[in-house]
């Protein structure tokens, strides 16, 4: 498929593949390529699907703690070489992964490194080709997957492949490849304008990095935890459900709009209101936003029972 080799070619990858949503990618993507009671060491804050793929596939999950290299090393070294999955910018609390770090210990054991790039993908690198592709490490990165709804506004999910021969074992393998109903002609076509506008308008990468160091700093400057964000995507922990729901309705009261996560989503006490900034975002905009972050968002102390 032509949008396939574009986005593979796009991240600098051999090969790619499209896939019904990010979700069907990470499934699909560790059913197929791990084993029963094959190792695999995930972070703590890897996204869900990963988890599920994993579990699919019967493979034993080893989890370490979160963008911990040293601790994923002592994991692997117990128990040898596996897969290794991690997120490039975790989705809930909008942290950066040691990628680098990762890639050197995938390398020193010999483990399959896995990359989920959703929130990198379009955001990072020269022309949004992801952290992976910015940082140099496409050569050292075996699978790079991502949902193409957040950049990319889209219905779908695509994984970046090492090896043109994986292609076809995971078209014929994977279970949501296999079992369910693939892209549409009008999805195909949505994707391929937006990776033009993704690639073409490298005006927008500077000015979200702009906003999100701007609110970041004085947020923090302010007092606030932003729990290690390092990116666009802003968590505001709030506690338990009805906390965070009752900081939602502030929010939104005053023009600000967040996603709730809570659990499955986050621990029991750590629910939270998630902001992903973008570039649209006026200066008089971002101004409102810091006030109402200030005036609404009061931490509660974490519990120490």
């Amino acid at each position: 498929m032509r949008l396939e080799a574009d986005l593979a070619a796009h991240m600098g990858a051999p090969a790619g593949i499209l896939c019904q949503s990010g979700w069907a990618a990470n499934t699909g993507l560790l059913q197929a390529l791990a084993r029963p009671g094959m190792p695999v060491y995930i972070d703590m804050l890897a996204h869900m699907s990963l988890w599920e793929g994993a579990r699919c596939a019967g493979a034993t999950l080893h989890r370490f703690r979160h963008d911990d290299v040293a601790h994923l090393r002592s994991r692997i070294s117990e128990t040898g070489p596996g897969i290794i999955l991690v997120d490039s910018v975790y989705s809930t609390d909008g942290s950066v992964c040691a990628l680098v770090e990762t890639a050197d210990v995938a390398e020193e054991f010999g483990c399959v490194l896995v990359v989920d790039e959703s929130h990198s993908l379009g955001t990072h690198g020269p022309r949004g080709e992801g952290m992976v592709f910015e940082l140099g490490l496409t050569g050292r990165v075996h699978f790079r997957t991502a949902s193409l709804s957040k950049a990319f506004a889209g219905r779908a999910g695509f994984i970046a492949s090492c090896d043109e021969g994986f292609t076809a074992h995971f078209k014929m393998g994977s279970h949501p490849a296999v079992f369910s109903s693939t892209l549409l002609p009008h999805d195909i076509a949505g994707l391929a304008e937006t990776l033009s506008v993704v690639r073409e308008d490298t005006w927008r990468r500077p000015r979200l990095h702009e906003i999100s160091a701007r609110i970041r700093e004085e947020l923090t400057a302010a007092g606030l935890d932003l729990n290690g964000s390092r990116s666009h995507i802003l968590a505001l922990v709030a506690g338990d459900e009805r906390q965070t729901m009752t900081l939602r309705d502030n929010l939104e009261q005053h023009g600000v709009f967040g996603s709730v996560f809570c659990p499955p989503a986050t621990p029991r006490t750590r629910s939270l209101v998630r902001l992903s900034l973008h570039t649209a975002l006026t200066d008089t905009q971002i101004n409102h936003l810091i006030s109402t972050c200030l005036r609404c968002y009061k931490p509660t102390p974490p519990n120490t029972l």
